[in-house]
Order: C-alpha cells, then structure tokens, then sequence
C-alpha cells in the first residue's frame, strides 16, 4: 500500500508511460496518425524522460 509522505515512487512513471505507449499503439492502429495519436505518444515520451530523471537524479 502506498503511504502519503510526498515520496514520489519513480515505477509509477514507468507504468503510466507504458500504458500511455500500448494506448498510443491502439489508437495508431484504429485511427492512424491523428491529434489523439500525437498526444498520447508525446504523454508517453514526458513520463518516460520523467522516470529517467527521477532515477538518475539523485
């Protein structure tokens, strides 16, 4: 369970990117290259450099 110290744990980043990648994938294949598309890869690539920061930063 997680606690609430204002710990921020670096592997939600990294599930929400891979979720946000396998959605991007989805949304490619049902509608190709749209808006939606170009967000969701965009979210996907913020959370993973943000991930990246997280671990490396310290």
């Amino acid at each position: 369970m997680a606690s609430m110290n204002g710990i921020i744990e670096p592997n939600y980043f990294l599930i929400t990117s891979i979720a946000f990648a396998v959605l991007s994938a989805i949304q490619y294949k049902k509608a190709g290259k749209t808006l939606e598309t170009i967000y969701l890869s965009i979210l996907f690539i913020f959370f993973l450099i943000s991930y990246f920061i997280l671990i490396f930063g310290d």
